[in-house]
This record gives structure tokens, sequence and C-alpha cells, in this order.
């Protein structure tokens, strides 16, 4: 993951190295490889993430030759940390250490096992959180990402989510799978995240974004570095409404996304969200210098 981006751009080796020595260990020597199980735990797999989504964008803004402008940045989960870094709003730096406390304390709020997630497809969200509802008696399950009209991630703990696949597989989801994750990411379970990540986000060094960011817990764009870093405690415990941010960022004029980071699922879920918007991923070489010739072009 990056591999190609390091070995031919000073800049993206700056970036996984400034993220080493942040850390005081070799993550890019986890991210280049692995092994898979290592990097797969939440601890590490957070800071790769966001170091090797910044990595291809300060190598797009060296082939652009300039910062580009956009009306908004956002991120889902992690990558609304990585939105912030984009956006200037903290540093790389910074950034790896809160997102690898962040992986830290989401997994030892829970006990591996015990906590599980499950996507529901083709199933609207009101159905959804009907199940979650119904399955309570077996214990925390809620609705955590709203990532498209048709698609809902639950969180909670482990026999209410499989109670909750088994049901909506019988009331006609198209697909009610659960999803190879170590914590039960953005449900209730996650609170007692909330006062320890506070208290190391405000001994961060914050400026305000130069755009706005779109919050995940409220999908409205936010500047104000309070508000932010509100934004970034509730997250952890709150659904993900990027469904709604989406559909927010659309009404707002915005026609063309980018994806920069290692991935096409976001795009995806746009494409979902808005139908006929303009979308562009770019998670390696060839799909950044393409996504750079359009930016170039005036299709930005």
């Amino acid at each position: 993951m990056g591999k190609d981006l390091f070995e031919n751009f000073q800049v993206a080796r700056e970036t996984f190295l400034s993220a080493d020595q942040a850390l005081d260990f070799e993550l890019s020597n986890i991210i280049f490889n692995g092994p898979e199980e290592e990097l797969q735990k939440t601890a590490f797999t957070q800071p790769a993430i966001l170091t090797m989504s910044i990595a291809v964008y300060r190598v797009m803004v060296e082939m652009l030759g300039k910062e580009p402008k956009p009306a908004f940045v956002a991120g889902h989960s992690l990558g609304e940390y990585t939105s912030l870094v984009a956006a200037g709003a903290i540093s790389l730096e910074e950034g790896v250490r809160l997102v690898h406390l962040r992986g830290r304390l989401m997994q030892e709020a829970v006990p591996i096992g015990k906590g599980s997630m499950a996507a529901i497809l083709g199933m609207v969200p009101e159905e959804v959180i009907s199940i979650c509802e119904e399955v309570s008696g077996e214990g925390v399950c809620e609705a955590a990402n709203f990532n498209s009209p048709g698609q809902v991630v639950i969180s909670g703990e482990t026999e209410a989510i499989d109670k909750a696949v088994s049901i909506a597989s019988e009331r006609g989801a198209k697909k009610a799978v659960k999803l190879k994750v170590s914590a039960p990411f953005h449900s209730s379970l996650m609170f007692p995240v909330s006062s320890k990540l506070r208290d190391a986000a405000l001994h961060c060094n914050w400026k305000e974004p130069y755009c706005p960011v779109i919050a995940n817990s409220t999908a409205k764009p936010e500047q104000k570095v309070d508000t932010i870093i509100e934004c970034l405690v509730e997250q952890t415990h709150m659904p993900v409404l990027w469904s709604d941010s989406i559909e927010y960022m659309h009404l707002q004029g915005v026609e063309t996304f980018y994806e920069i980071g290692p991935g096409k699922v976001l795009s995806g879920l746009v494409r979902k969200c808005v139908k006929g918007s303009n979308v562009h991923a770019a998670g390696d070489l060839n799909s950044l210098e393409c996504m750079v010739d359009l930016i170039k072009g005036g299709d930005a």
C-alpha cells in the first residue's frame, strides 16, 4: 500500500518517514511488508490509512504545482482525521499519534469477540433501525454507518448483531453480512473512549482548517476548532452520517468528488448517494496521474 509512491516521490517518502518518527516505530515497514494480521490491528490500521492517504494527497499537490481549492473536505470515520490533516487543521505527526491512540482505545473498550459489525444492504434505514430495536434484548445493536440510501452498517454486541443479521436476511435484505473488524465501532460501547480521546485531542496544536470539513456526527461543515474536537469525540460512539454528508455537499452545488486514499469504496458510495455525480479515485500512481490530468483540464 503506497509503496509505488514511496519509491518514486520524495514527498511521499518524507510523509511515511515522518509518521514513523512521530510514532517511534516503523509503521512504514508494517504498511509495506506486513504481516497482514499486524496491519489489521486497528491501532496500526488507523495511522496506516491516514499516512497513506496524506502521501497520495501530497504527491497530488506536487504534481499540480499548487494546493487544490476544494469547496469542502470530508472523510468516513477515520477519514475525518485525514480530511483535517489535508485541510491544515492538524499536522500529520499529531494526527497519526492521535489515531494510533484512538485505535488502541477502541480495541481496549470491548474484548475481542464480544463486539461485531455487519452491513445491511437493500433495506431503508428505518427498517434497519427497527430491527436493531427489536433485538435490543440480546444486547447493544445500533445503526453505526449510514453509508448510502440502501446501505446501513450496524454495530454492537455479537449476539445481538448475529440476531439482527438473521432477521434482516429473513425480511428481504439484499445482503446482510458480518464485517471483518476488531471492535464495534461507532456504537455506544465505544463511549469509554470519549474522555481519553478528548484529553489527547485538547493537547494537540489545532488550527482553523482552510476550508470547511464535513463532520461525521453532524453532516454539516465545521471550522471552529472547539467544535471539530467535539465532533471527533462524538463520532467514536455515534453514527457516521455519510449519506447525509454527501447529500449536503451536493445541495451546496458540489458535482465532482475526488477520493484520495487506498481504495475506491467511498467513490462507490458517493455514486449511490448522488446519481450522475462525477467521482474519481486515486489510490495508486496510475489513478493519481489520471486524476491530476482531470484537475488540470478544468474538471475540478
